[in-house]
């Protein structure tokens, strides 16, 4: 009987559940790629599940402020959070977080991957990717570029430019995408890679020139914007990407559940053609398939902070 109650329990807790108020953490402030991809999700699991679904801002320490909270918080199916490409870099850039994201996290499905885009100033003295390279060996330390901070995406998808380019620019790292946005246009710096969601407003308005993906395919978004592969720079691919989190020991099922709506919002005609937009491509994995793609990107960016000595403030 005990036995036979026991298993029954967590099939039992899946069909109570959500009993309350689900809440999603986001890692950073409003209004950024993770937030809006956040309330996207949100929006459609509140009206997929019938109880109300709350965004909860923890921004700050590259993300690891929200992480923790995650970690912290009951393992009941009423707290998630969603990451980005940070999530991965960190377990290398920060040797002692505050939590383990082996044992406390549990993966629950990838939203959506954002190929990072290169954009330069209209001014700039190259036209394409090939023109940026030529540019850079032929001047080291003439190019400055730009990052949302030290170990984002951002930094470290243009440090593994330079690493399969063999050519020498200079980081500005700054406080978030907006900044280095202003002094690209302004000229302070010479190169740009961020999400697109964030360069193809400015590019399309002609503020910036757009010369590049960093993705095996073109976006949606940019058709007219060759990826860096096609230009010539093999193997050169970076994205950051928006995934859904678990305080380890959520019920499987629940895990589940939530993984199987997310798949099923990502393939709604309005949700896709607002990532389509975004310059986002739709996922909706498994639990298992996320937690892979996670030690994928762990290794990946690892790699990358060691071999260009990438610290840390």
């Amino acid at each position: 009987m005990a036995a036979g109650a026991a298993v029954a329990a967590p099939a039992t807790w899946a069909q109570s559940w959500p009993a309350k108020p689900i809440r999603i953490i986001v890692p950073y402030t409003p209004g950024g790629f993770t937030d809006v991809t956040a309330r996207l999700v949100a929006q459609k699991l509140q009206e997929r599940l019938g109880q109300t679904v709350v965004i909860d801002n923890k921004p700050g320490a590259n993300s690891i402020i929200g992480v923790d909270a995650l970690a912290k918080s009951a393992p009941d199916g009423h707290t998630f959070a969603v990451v980005i490409a940070a999530y991965a870099a960190n377990t290398t850039l920060y040797p002692k977080l505050p939590y383990d994201p082996r044992k406390d996290i549990a993966a629950v499905s990838l939203i959506g991957i954002s190929p990072l885009v290169a954009a330069v100033g209209n001014d700039a003295p190259f036209k394409n990717a090939a023109d940026l390279v030529a540019f850079a060996k032929q001047n080291p330390g003439k190019v400055s570029f730009g990052s949302s901070g030290n170990g984002s995406a951002a930094h470290l998808s243009s440090e593994l430019l330079k690493a399969l380019t063999q050519t020498y620019m200079v980081h500005i790292p700054y406080r978030g995408a907006a900044p280095a946005l202003t002094d690209l246009m302004g000229g302070q710096i010479q190169l740009f890679l961020d999400a697109a969601s964030g360069l193809i407003p400015p590019g399309k308005a002609g503020r910036v020139r757009l010369i590049g993906v960093a993705s095996d395919k073109r976006l949606p978004a940019l058709p007219d914007v060759p990826t860096f592969i096609e230009q010539g720079i093999a193997g050169f691919t970076g994205s950051t990407w928006a995934g859904l989190l678990a305080p380890a020991g959520t019920p499987a099922a629940i895990v589940k559940r939530v993984a199987d709506e997310v798949a099923a919002i990502v393939k709604l005609d309005d949700v896709k053609a607002r990532l389509d937009a975004m310059g986002t491509i739709p996922v909706g994995s498994s639990p298992a398939e996320f937690e892979s793609f996670i030690t994928s990107e762990t290794g990946k960016w690892g790699k990358v902070i060691r071999d260009a000595k990438v610290t840390v403030d």
